[in-house]
């Protein structure tokens, strides 16, 4: 991005001076209507002069002012897109975790319902909501799931059996 040429300060106080002068230029315009007083009509042209000449810089200076601000508005977004894109991934580092230390507490709990005794665990089992004792089920090996089921209720045994299955929906419009 390339500076102007000359420093803001100096393009402000160009256009301080311009508006000012060219303010009062409005003023002595509605005076010069008045009879009687020619050296206010002189004066008149010439800040009318002064503000046609410096125009164009006054309109650079706007625009440079304009551009300065926004390269400062910019690198205030890259600043914060930068702290933005920081967090982020220090949010996907903790999921990942977060997601591993998930799979792997499963696994254990999978792990510790294979070694139970089905009687014990079939108890265990029947307290839990029907979603939770089917992944646990389903991640269990053949063998066990079914000495868990063999010990369970017959109607809890079919439901869950149904639900690990796939078939659950059907069943339970039925029964309603």
């Amino acid at each position: 991005m390339s500076r102007p040429k000359q420093p803001i300060a100096v393009w402000i106080s160009i256009m301080a001076i311009h508006f000012a002068t060219c303010g009062s230029g409005q003023a002595l315009e509605q005076k010069k209507a008045e009879p009687g007083k020619p050296s206010e009509a002189k004066s008149s042209s010439d800040v009318q002069q002064f503000c046609a000449n410096n125009a164009a810089a006054i309109g650079d200076a706007r625009i440079a002012w304009q551009t300065a601000k926004l390269a400062e508005m910019e690198t205030q977004i890259k600043a914060r897109l930068a702290e933005l894109e920081a967090k982020k991934a220090e949010y996907e580092a903790w999921l990942r975790k977060r997601d591993a230390m998930m799979r792997q507490a499963s696994d254990g709990v999978v792990t510790i319902y294979a070694k139970m005794r089905p009687d014990a665990a079939a108890l265990q089992l029947a307290a839990m909501d029907d979603p939770i004792a089917v992944a646990i089920l389903s991640k269990l090996p053949a063998r066990a799931a079914g000495a868990i089921l063999n010990e369970m209720e017959v109607e809890r045994a079919a439901r869950l059996t149904r639900s690990i299955a796939g078939s659950d929906l059907g069943q339970s419009a039925g029964k309603s």
